[in-house]
């Protein structure tokens, strides 16, 4: 059933105006913008609004590391799982009903979030959390690709990538003033009123929308949900689960311990049983004929190479400047702003112009800026020296890097979705959208898995005896452990740490 409802009258009423029309002011054609970047907003600032607050999270609720790294990555996880399926179901049941249903269960699963009592709890709401967003994230490009035409359209899209980006930097920072003033439960709690704000601005202003793919009439559930995938999206989600499982142990335990080696091999199997069944099926998940496309399939290894590069490390950055430096939480969220807000200027300002580019230009120098952003930061803080960067660093010399690294995420986001868009037929659209934004989301989940192995093994060498050597027992040079603010001692750990490792590698730095 399509609707147009805004307001009062019949939804399928002949000659009524788009929802957006029925806006007061010249500006009410931007309503649905305001409500899709509202979502959009809430769901990827808690990406990564946890990262400051996990020092806290464990003392609160008695964490181990292991449980935080869930914490993390299975909100990414079911966000990148689930978008593909959500994007299926958006365009056979409607893509303005799925986003509200998604609004609805993301500020449900952030109300238990908020009010868990342990560690399982708040993993568990994470992952329903992410199954929320899913269905907002997989929704929001097709509801502007519907709603703007022309030249409006880019000014959407340029907004749309301008914020998004600024998000998923902004989320350390928000979520370091809230735990340093608020409470940590906070940064979950304020989801409510702005998902009750982004429901209300969906329902009376955004127009319905399908997919063109044939459905059945007067059907909402039932016969609509056979036509899903659902095969596929478990082959899928298996895959994803198990490589990041796999990573992660495998930078835990070693590469060739069983059960690292059975989590990456069951990954192996899930993706090609995934292959054979998007094959077979009359509906796929993935259609084989989009890889087909050479400008789609690239688009979609850039998101995924833009987003492990741009955002997961900021985890890191957040331990050190915590850990290390004795930031606040506060502090070490608004030592990432430059990202944010360079990100924001350059989406926003410079949305048209991105959009006449040809795509691989805005998203070639993107990329290019973001691992230049990452390098200016490795050689401003010593990159290269014989130790790990300590208490001797300054947090600014962040800033030149985290600001190249935001020109290149304003650059490149906003192009990436709409092009992907453009490169598929327009029945393929939702498909399109929760494939883009599928492998945006495996791309920081797969780097948080990555960078955390890269982080503790360049923190290995680092030992009690050798450091006292080197300083003359426990003077100046000796290895000071830096625990957690406010966790109690031992409580992050590995849950089986390698036989060698004599400090816990990501809380103990040595301090020349």
């Amino acid at each position: 059933m399509r609707s147009t409802s805004g307001g009062g009258g019949p939804a399928g009423r002949r000659g009524a105006r788009p929802a957006w029309r029925r806006g007061a002011g010249p500006g009410g054609k931007w309503w649905p913008l305001a409500a899709v970047a509202l979502g959009n907003v809430l769901l990827l600032v808690d990406v990564t609004i946890v990262n400051s607050a996990l020092p806290r999270i464990a003392d609160g609720l008695g964490a181990t590391l292991t449980s935080l790294q869930w914490v993390l990555d299975i909100y990414a996880l079911a966000l990148a799982a689930l978008l593909m399926v959500a994007g299926s179901a958006a365009d056979l049941l409607g893509r303005r009903r799925l986003y509200v249903a998604g609004l609805t269960l993301f500020a449900l699963a952030s109300l238990a979030c908020g009010l868990a009592p342990d560690a399982g709890v708040l993993v568990a709401a994470r992952a329903v959390q992410g199954a929320g967003a899913a269905a907002m994230f997989a929704t929001t490009t097709p509801l502007l690709m519907a709603t703007y035409q022309g030249r409006d359209r880019g000014v959407a899209f340029g907004v749309w990538g301008g914020v998004s980006g600024a998000a998923a930097a902004a989320g350390p920072v928000l979520g370091g003033l809230l735990t340093e003033y608020v409470d940590w439960r906070a940064i979950f709690l304020v989801n409510l009123p702005l998902t009750a704000v982004a429901v209300w601005i969906t329902v009376r202003r955004v127009p319905e929308s399908h997919g063109d793919l044939p459905r059945p009439r007067n059907s909402v559930g039932g016969r609509t949900l056979t036509l899903i995938d659902w095969p596929g999206a478990g082959c899928f989600t298996v895959c994803a689960g198990a490589l990041t499982y796999g990573l992660m142990r495998g930078g835990e335990r070693g590469w060739t311990e069983s059960g690292t080696l059975t989590a990456l091999g069951g990954a192996t199997l899930a993706l090609l049983v995934f292959i054979v069944v998007e094959r077979r099926v009359r509906r796929p998940l993935l259609d084989p004929a989009l890889l087909r496309r050479p400008s789609f399939a690239a688009l979609l290894v850039a998101a995924l190479l833009a987003q492990a590069a741009a955002f997961p490390y900021l985890t890191f950055v957040g331990l050190w400047v915590q850990n290390v430096l004795g930031l606040s939480p506060g502090r070490a969220g608004l030592a990432v702003t430059p990202m944010a807000l360079m990100s924001l200027l350059v989406g926003a300002l410079g949305g048209r112009v991105l959009q006449r580019m040809a795509p691989q230009l805005p998203v070639g120098i993107g990329m290019l800026l973001v691992g230049a952003g990452v390098l200016l930061e490795y050689a401003l803080l010593g990159g290269g020296a014989a130790q790990p960067p300590t208490g001797g660093a300054d947090w600014t010399a962040l800033l030149p890097g985290l600001a190249v690294s935001g020109l290149g995420i304003g650059a490149a986001m906003p192009v990436l979705v709409p092009s992907a868009l453009g490169a598929v037929p327009p029945q393929r659209a939702g498909m399109a959208s929760g494939a883009m934004n599928t492998f945006q989301q495996l791309g920081y989940a797969l780097g948080i898995a990555v960078l955390g192995t890269v982080f503790a093994d360049a923190l290995h060498g680092v030992h009690p005896g050798a450091a006292q050597q080197r300083a003359g027992g426990s003077a100046p040079g000796a290895v000071r452990p830096y625990a957690i603010p406010g966790c109690r001692p031992g409580a992050l750990r590995r849950s089986s740490p390698r036989p060698h490792t004599q400090v816990n590698p990501l809380i103990s730095f040595h301090i020349p």
